[in-house]
């Protein structure tokens, strides 16, 4: 077995294949030996130790060896990622990576290099670190259809959340203590613009709706402008921000929609009491129901054990001469894009405090074919606000009405407007 990788995944791996390698030899039916560790700089201090003989920095020669059966990539990115995998796949190695961007990228091109090389192609780690979701997904559910994936995805950007609804932190602080913590890195972007999420909502659509579905086809915002205020709103109404990923199919089973946003959900939701750097993600199935899979979403160790549990898989098929799932695409199913998505919104308007203004803003909702479900006026004034919750429509309609609404001239400004889920 060859590694690519020795960060914080790597070496967990490579210490869990050293603690357990009896267990896992047993499990197997065969041992498991590291061949080589593919790293950029030889000389580097490591949080596990590794045989100098192991070590290369000649990834392409390492698993192009004939003495290599399984490859681990845990370096992510794109390149060299890809180049390794297909060369791999296409040598007729197994191939267990955690590489999410890559997958949401061009996961197509990883798929038919394992057919190709009649080879296994296995990425648990991937999605929610140590959660059993993917394999549920792709084998358990086969029998299945599966209607619905929503969930929290992303633990950085959950804990700072969390953060700002349980001490009232602004975004920029619950951010700093994020990574003073080692939960951000020093550079978050990934994370708070919701790239990381739309990475794995694209893979949970492609294994929930059997098709084939890409980062580009994902509606993304990230968290950057939820305020302080937003999240103390919210909780004045008894709901709580996450930042979700929601992968749904159309009414008529012939579409679906793949969106990574923030949202309002009631504080009674399951999803609600998911704190700190956790992941959890609800699965809903026509025959099976609702599923919730909840721990910790990323980690050296936490991935490191989806990965060792994958790669006992792999090397089980090896042994039985047999290959794992391959990529179902027999659905073909288009993503739609997201103002044909059907949701709801809360919305706080500043504006005038004088007769006929909750007529003529509910004139203007009706106008679009949005309708109310409840308003509040609150304050006076010049802090007058109203705000509004309204039934689900269409996201072109609402924001089509938003756009109005800045028109208005006893609309001062547009506070903000947040998506609500669960709740219906």
């Amino acid at each position: 077995m060859a590694l690519l990788g020795c960060g914080v995944v790597g070496s967990q791996v490579i210490r869990l294949l050293d603690e357990q390698a009896a267990d896992l030899a047993a499990r197997i039916g065969a041992p498991l030996e590291l061949a080589g560790v593919a790293v950029r700089r030889l000389g580097r201090k490591r949080d596990v130790e590794v045989a100098p003989d192991l070590l290369t920095t000649d990834a392409e020669t390492l698993v192009a060896r004939d003495d290599i059966d399984i490859v681990v990539e845990v370096i992510g990115g794109i390149e060299p990622a890809r180049t390794l995998i297909v060369s791999a796949l296409n040598n007729g190695k197994s191939v267990v990576t955690a590489n999410k961007a890559l997958l949401a990228e061009d996961g197509a091109t990883l798929y038919e290099a394992a057919r190709a090389g009649n080879g296994d192609l296995y990425f648990e780690a991937s999605v929610a670190g140590a959660i059993p979701l993917l394999r549920p997904l792709r084998e358990s559910l086969a029998g299945d259809h599966v209607k619905r994936v929503l969930g929290i995805v992303n633990g950085t950007t959950n804990y700072i959340l969390d953060k700002m609804d349980t001490t009232g932190a602004s975004f920029t602080d619950a951010l700093e203590e994020a990574q003073t913590l080692g939960y951000a890195e020093a550079d978050p972007t990934a994370d708070v613009e919701g790239f990381d999420a739309a990475a794995k909502a694209a893979i949970l659509a492609s294994l929930a709706f059997h098709s084939r579905v890409t980062a580009a086809d994902v509606h993304r915002e990230g968290i950057t402008e939820i305020t302080a205020t937003d999240v103390a709103s919210a909780k004045a109404m008894g709901y709580v921000i996450k930042l979700l990923a929601i992968c749904a199919r159309s009414d008529d089973g012939r579409s679906f929609g793949v969106r990574v946003h923030p949202a309002m959900i009631p504080r009674t939701h399951p999803l609600a009491g998911v704190r700190e750097a956790y992941n959890a993600v609800f699965v809903e199935a026509e025959s099976a129901g609702q599923l919730m899979f909840y721990g910790k979403g990323a980690g050296g160790a936490p991935t490191a054990s989806a990965v060792l549990g994958d790669i006992v898989a792999v090397a089980r098929n090896r042994i039985a001469g047999t290959r794992g799932p391959a990529e179902s695409t027999y659905a073909d199913l288009s993503a739609h894009p997201m103002g044909e998505t059907v949701t709801r919104c809360h919305v706080a308007l500043d504006v005038a405090d004088k007769p006929g203004v909750l007529a003529t803003v509910a004139d203007l909702f009706a106008k679009h074919d949005v309708s109310i479900q409840t308003v509040r006026q609150e304050g006076h004034g010049d802090d007058a606000q109203l705000v509004i919750v309204t039934h689900r429509a269409t996201d072109a309609a609402l924001t089509a009405t938003m756009e109005s609404l800045r028109e208005l001239d006893i609309v001062r400004a547009v506070a903000s407007v947040m998506r609500v889920e669960g709740d219906d």
